[in-house]
């Protein structure tokens, strides 16, 4: 992330915002929110301000709001058995075949507790799917992504809940790469559970929320102990933390339809700049997608040697997912909506952000260009090494 180098991996994460770094700075030494003396309260008063930011970024009350470690940690608390409707508690869950891995682990669920929907060819859910499979087994804990990480693709989250519902169920989404990209109402989404991190927006990275419905209650916590959270997340709150997460995402909701139209322009322009290289395909492009985010492939253009030459020419992108501690492997994603083989290996994920101009993407289209005529059907050692000295 420095001025010599092109950052296009935003969905990976992004540069601390200048907000989140100034409340993060003037939270480093305060109390413990939990004391009850002048320094612990002006602590507590910093994590409920935050708080408060968080909640109102997705149409939310404060008291809904839990904090916790990441994205991650807001899905494996979301994601347990016993989650109660009016009716019956929950034992089974149903996840799309295109959630980040922390979702298709399953959580806390048995591995034989849980199903999976299927996408279409575009990354989006197969509503027919998600009904036959409610009406086979029954009221479960569904839990579809509302933009998904690796091509963008926005899913149809209302009427996902609207089935979810109607068979007596509850739907979690997990909006982590969603929020600070496009607008989010827990209410219109007709969402239970919603799960958001704050280093995708600017934010710091090792905080997150898991965002309640009103009336919606926990199972269990994950954590027990002190009773932070009230009672939900055992653990004294990252003061710091929360701090910049809630500068973060103030900062990024104000900027956001601006933002949104010009990293749109900015897309369009590269997957243009893209498709002139004969073969280039753009995944999910029919259908809705986040502003930023670009998933394009080349057969017979390997991802992980394309990363590697994109980076020589000082440019990150990436291959899919960061959350594979640094392995390189064909995309889940793809698989489920059946791209043949070749093609899938050679997905590479270009995700825009704020500092992202039209000279960046000048210089990425171009290495594109270069690498498509010098690594196709190649060996890709002997190229790399070309592609380094020319």
């Amino acid at each position: 992330m420095t001025a010599s180098r092109v950052y296009l991996d935003w969905n990976a994460t992004t540069p601390l915002r200048d907000e989140a770094r100034a409340a993060q700075a003037a939270a480093f030494e305060l109390g413990n929110p939990s004391s009850v003396h002048a320094e612990g309260r002006k602590a507590r008063g910093v994590v409920e301000e935050a708080r408060a930011a968080v909640a109102a970024a997705v149409g939310a009350r404060p008291q809904q709001v839990i904090f916790t470690s990441g994205g991650t940690e807001a899905n494996a608390l979301a994601l347990t058995p016993g989650l109660k409707t009016s009716t019956k508690s929950l034992d089974r869950l149903i996840v799309s075949s295109i959630e980040h891995a922390s979702v298709v682990s399953g959580g806390r669920f048995a591995a034989d507790r849980v199903s999976a929907i299927a996408v279409d060819r575009s990354g989006l859910v197969d509503l027919g799917h998600l009904q036959a499979l409610l009406e086979r087994d029954g009221p479960a804990l569904v839990s579809v992504m509302l933009a998904n990480n690796e091509t963008g693709a926005i899913q149809p989250i209302a009427a996902v809940a609207e089935l979810v519902h109607r068979a007596g169920g509850l739907l979690h989404v997990d909006a982590v790469q969603a929020l600070g990209k496009i607008p989010i109402d827990i209410k219109q989404l007709g969402a239970d559970l919603v799960s958001v991190s704050a280093h995708k927006l600017g934010g710091p990275k090792g905080v997150g929320a898991l965002i309640l419905a009103d009336g919606m209650a926990l199972a269990e916590p994950l954590l027990r102990g002190g009773g932070q959270e009230q009672g939900r997340r055992a653990g004294t709150e990252n003061v710091a933390g929360i701090a910049g997460f809630g500068a973060a995402v103030t900062a990024a909701i104000a900027a956001l339809p601006a933002d949104a139209a010009r990293l749109a322009k900015l897309r369009q322009k590269l997957e243009k700049n893209l498709r002139q290289t004969q073969g280039s395909v753009i995944f999910a492009q029919d259908v809705p997608r986040l502003p930023n985010t670009i998933l394009v492939g080349l057969p017979g253009l390997k991802a992980e040697t394309a990363v590697i030459g994109f980076d020589l020419a000082g440019i990150a992108v990436s291959s899919g997912s960061a959350c594979s501690s640094g392995k390189v492997q064909p995309s889940h994603v793809l698989k489920a909506m059946q791209v043949e083989d070749r093609l899938l290996r050679s997905a590479i994920r270009i995700s825009l952000g704020a500092a992202t101009t039209d000279a960046d993407i000048e210089r990425c289209a171009e290495a594109w260009r270069k690498l498509a005529a010098t690594l196709i059907r190649r060996d890709d050692e002997t190229e790399l090494e070309r592609f380094q000295t020319s």
